[in-house]
């Protein structure tokens, strides 16, 4: 049994009791929202855990949803964008716009109950985890673990959830290249089954976030044909 609270958004009814059904099977509480209003006044009433967000709904999208959350409310809990729409281009909006993972629809409600729990669990883990150092200067870059924070000259840096944990993961074993599979893996708890498309939409938006000139890395670097490495900072930890 747990006590996590999860929010679906979707305005099709069907898909939404049929996740629910599931979620409750395993155990979770499930609150409902049929629309991008009613997901930010059940967000603001209920703070749930994860949200599962339909990506295309009329009126306020699941991006707009999303964006005001993050933005207005500060809201840092994981997004699952749902979709009919499994383009690169689709899901790399959708990444961008601050998603923790996508899924294509239709799903199996299994698959989906999966990575709900594996990102509940990995959202869990990092928030228990207390760091030594908690803070991390490397260059212009500095990092507060223990409040999830980072900062590029001296100006905070907002990174959604996954951005941040990729980020951590990368750090923590720094002096290595990490490949695609062991790097999505750490992140999500789960194998990529060969599709670490999420992986590099978000290596990406950390690249602009972080990165002086995102076309030509010098912190996140790309070990051709395997995957990516922390470089070119001297690091000075306290804390």
């Amino acid at each position: 049994m747990t006590d996590k609270l999860v929010l679906i958004v979707d305005d099709e009814n069907e898909v939404a009791e049929l996740v629910e059904k599931y979620l409750k099977r395993d155990g979770y509480r499930v609150v409902k929202a049929a629309s991008g209003a009613e997901a930010i006044r059940k967000v603001e009433q209920h703070r749930p855990d994860l949200v599962l967000l339909d990506m295309a709904m009329p009126g306020m999208d699941g991006l707009e949803v999303m964006r005001q959350l993050r933005n207005q409310a500060r809201y840092q809990a994981p997004f699952l964008l749902m979709s009919c729409n499994g383009d690169d281009s689709a899901v790399i909006r959708g990444l961008s716009s601050g998603a923790d993972d996508y899924i294509t629809k239709p799903f199996s409600p299994e698959q989906l109950v999966a990575r709900v729990k594996a990102h509940l669990r990995r959202s869990d883990i990092l928030g228990r985890i207390k760091e030594a150092p908690e803070t991390m200067t490397l260059g212009r870059l500095k990092i507060d673990f223990l409040h999830r924070t980072v900062w590029v000259d001296g100006s905070p840096v907002p990174l959604s959830t996954k951005e941040y944990d990729i980020l951590y993961h990368m750090i923590r074993m720094r002096g290595r290249a990490l490949s695609l599979e062991e790097l999505y893996r750490l992140t999500w708890g789960f194998d990529s089954n060969g599709d670490t498309r999420t992986l590099l939409v978000h290596i990406s938006n950390i690249r602009k976030k972080l990165e002086p000139d995102p076309d030509n890395p010098r912190f996140i670097v790309t070990v051709r044909g395997f995957g990516y490495k922390i470089s070119g900072f001297d690091i000075q930890a306290s804390g």
